[in-house]
């Protein structure tokens, strides 16, 4: 691996590049800091699935430039070996700057302007020149199925048999698909402050996006509620509250009843799938650190199945999974 790393460095003149690891993710993928002799920082990210996330990146960013975001500019790329070069956007997350202390307001406003800009500029017709997946309702239901299969297992004892996993899919079924109804945009899946950059620009692109190598076509609520209903931070309900209807009013012609309904559903998706995630990578890869955000993900969850809309879903959790089997939900 050294080796791999060494020789695409010395094909772009980095040999004597000073490295310095960076904290990862829940991906495979690692990151490090390079300075170079001449003052440049640069980023080198290293992926054992490129064809997964190192050309979608590049693909994705490139067209997210071009609608006038701010991405790390792509210096140099080796697909074949999973190997990038990326302009570095320094440390200035979004998350970092709330906990230095800047106004929360002023960053969730920019973070929901961006998406606005973005369902504003982005045609969906190029979504098929793009390559991107469909994130729809057969999609959004095989994710959620991921909690069936994992984290029931954990908070029974159990497989989960055949016929209550059908019927979790069927309750899922019957909210999801209105969920999905509307004109799609990009969705850029992962979208929240650990992924946002504070950059000294104008505009939109004072925000610069990270992580968007699964980005997809799907329903516009998804990355709000992404955003607002975060898996490792609170977020406080006024500034949620402001943020949906900032990012409603920014639409004259949406409905928003349908909108709400689906930032509930999707939400409530979205949720379920982290706590499966949260407890796979906790005991298949070891990493633990997640199980700390596990009570406020159950928390988020639980305040989307208390809505009218996720009723289905809400049965189902109280006869399978209730509230006192979640309380003592534990990862081994």
């Amino acid at each position: 691996m050294t080796d791999r790393i060494i020789a695409f460095l010395t094909r772009h003149g980095l040999n004597d590049a000073t490295r310095h690891p960076l904290a990862g993710d829940a991906s495979a993928r690692r990151y490090e800091r390079l300075q170079t002799r001449d003052g440049r920082s640069l980023i080198l990210v290293d992926t054992p699935s490129p064809d997964a996330d190192l050309i979608p990146f590049i693909r994705i960013g490139d067209a997210l430039a071009r609608l006038g975001f701010s991405v790390p500019a792509v210096i140099a790329a080796d697909v074949s070996t999973g190997l990038g070069l990326l302009e570095d956007f320094a440390d200035g997350t979004f998350s970092r700057r709330l906990e230095a202390g800047d106004d929360a307001e002023a960053l969730y406003t920019l973070a929901t302007d961006v998406l606005i800009a973005l369902h504003r500029r982005f045609d969906p017709r190029s979504a098929v020149e793009l390559n991107l997946p469909v994130y729809d309702a057969a999609q959004f239901i095989d994710q959620v199925m991921l909690f069936a299969d994992v984290s029931m297992p954990i908070a029974t004892g159990q497989p989960l048999n055949p016929r209550d996993r059908a019927a979790f899919e069927h309750a899922w079924r019957s909210v999801i698909t209105d969920a999905c109804v509307g004109q799609p945009s990009l969705l850029l899946r992962d979208y929240h402050v650990d992924n946002l950059m504070r950059l000294d620009r104008p505009g939109v692109a004072a925000a610069g996006l990270l992580d968007f190598q699964n980005a997809g076509l799907g329903p516009t609520a998804y990355d709000l509620v992404s955003l607002l209903e975060d898996a490792r931070r609170d977020v406080p309900a006024g500034i949620a509250a402001r943020m949906i209807e900032r990012y409603a009013n920014a639409f004259p012609e949406l409905d928003r009843a349908a909108f709400r309904r689906a930032y509930a559903v999707l939400g409530a998706a979205r949720h379920a799938r982290i706590i499966a995630i949260f407890t796979r990578l906790a005991l298949r890869d070891g990493k633990r650190a997640y199980l700390t955000h596990l009570p406020r993900v159950w928390r988020l969850l639980e305040g989307q199945l208390a809505k009218p809309d996720l009723a289905p879903v809400a049965r189902w959790f109280d006869h399978h999974a209730p509230p006192d089997l979640r309380t003592a939900f534990v990862i081994p």
